[in-house]
């Protein structure tokens, strides 16, 4: 019996030793990773600065007179959204439709004369069947009638470039967008050619101007964080995230233009201001984990792997730590203080 009992009593024992050690094993593991020393490396890191952007047309087109005469009505204003082909202005020329009028006239002359050439032609060829005509005279009344047919067909298609000149006063949205500029006034003359309305396409961008330094840090693709409408500074009106679609290879007066695109810029006013943060530089820094600093009065410190104090100056937060700006150099190992 006591055999047996001692036995059990070992073998229970040899199980519960490893199930006391697990716990006793992960907190020492925990322990030296906690103790493990962290090499210090450089990184890229990017400088974000927000800057203004005006809400600009992608594309803006013009809408412009065909023929001259005396501007008649206008059917939009400032602001107005129009649609391809929709009605703008009506440009009058009184001449045109006196040239139509004497058209019209002129053709009724000619259907007179076909009818008269008609009977003629009619009358000729009973004539002929009876042997009282000869052919000579058939084919003369027969001549007759084309030739009228001929200037009838002639004088309708002239009346039919008239009335395209006359529909051409009428002056249309070349794309959708929002009418910017409107020039000109009813009963003003006009010539072909004249610009009479600016129009803004509906796509939209942020139009980008920064000092040149910031020109080699621009790229197209790169992400911008886009502000809140009425240069709000809150948070939750923010609109977004957009990403910069061009960068433009001139500079301007010693800036560097880019254009950025966004959601929710349709109902903009054109030339509305909006902050937008971008990259404005690229740079190698280092950066270390939060809880290897020690915050002490006046300035922070870092121990070394070799146990000395080092201080440090300590940058904005970034992904994976806090930059250091000085006192630390790529090699060092540090261990949590």
């Amino acid at each position: 019996m006591a055999k047996a009992f001692m036995r059990r009593f070992t073998t229970a024992l040899a199980l519960a030793v490893p199930l006391l050690a697990g716990p006793a094993q992960a907190q020492a593991q925990a322990q030296a990773q906690a103790q493990a020393p962290f090499s210090v490396t450089t990184t890229q890191v990017e400088d974000r600065k927000p800057v203004f952007a005006t809400v600009e047309s992608m594309r803006e087109v013009e809408a412009r007179t065909r023929i001259a005469g005396t501007l008649r009505s206008l059917a939009v204003r400032e602001g107005d959204a129009v649609a391809p082909g929709q009605l703008l202005a009506e440009v009058e020329d009184p001449k045109l439709a006196m040239q139509i009028a004497a058209l019209d006239a002129r053709l009724a002359a000619l259907a007179a004369q076909r009818r008269q050439a008609l009977l003629d032609h009619d009358r000729t060829r009973t004539l002929r069947a009876t042997g009282a005509a000869t052919q000579v005279r058939l084919e003369e009344t027969q001549t007759a009638l084309d030739v009228v047919e001929a200037q009838a067909a002639a004088t309708r298609a002239e009346r039919a470039v008239v009335e395209q000149q006359q529909r051409e006063g009428q002056v249309l949205a070349p794309q959708a967008g929002r009418v910017l500029r409107v020039r000109g006034t009813p009963g003003a003359v006009v010539m072909p050619g004249e610009m009479l309305f600016s129009i803004a396409t509906d796509h939209y961008v942020l139009r980008l101007r920064l000092p040149e330094r910031h020109a080699r840090f621009l790229r197209a693709g790169d992400p911008v964080a886009v502000g809140a409408r009425g240069l709000a500074e809150r948070a939750d009106a923010m609109l977004g995230e957009g990403r910069i679609r061009l960068v433009y290879p001139q500079l301007q007066e010693g800036q560097v233009v880019a254009d950025a695109e966004g959601a929710g810029l349709g109902d903009f006013f054109v030339g509305e201001r909006v902050r937008v943060t971008v990259v404005a530089d690229r740079r190698t820094a280092v950066v270390v984990p939060a809880d290897y600093l020690l915050a002490a009065p006046g300035t922070d410190l870092a121990r070394l792997a070799s146990g000395a104090l080092v201080p440090v100056q300590r940058g904005p937060a970034r992904e994976g730590g806090v930059e250091v700006l000085s006192g630390l150099h790529a090699g060092d190992e540090l261990v949590r203080p």
